[in-house]
């Protein structure tokens, strides 16, 4: 059962690895890769490394926060 739940956490990491390398648009790639990060610490906390989930959750998240916020802010100088 344990094993059933690692492999599809690992087959959802690298869904989610793929999509952020194949998704072209800056907005939506920041979307996905916060899709990915969350995704990762999902796999963490399968594979018993909390600590290490907590940390990808706090990157996960503010990661791609701070991409979206660089956009805007670009978006913005360019009107």
């Amino acid at each position: 059962m344990i094993a059933a739940v690692q492999a599809v956490a690992m087959i959802t990491v690298g869904v989610f690895g793929a999509l952020v390398v194949v998704t072209r648009d800056p907005v939506r790639q920041a979307v996905v890769m916060g899709m990915f990060g969350t995704s990762l610490a999902v796999l963490f906390l399968v594979l018993q490394a909390p600590d290490v989930a907590l940390s990808q959750i706090v990157v996960g998240v503010a990661y791609p926060l701070m991409v979206l916020l660089t956009l805007e802010k670009v978006r913005e100088r360019k009107r």
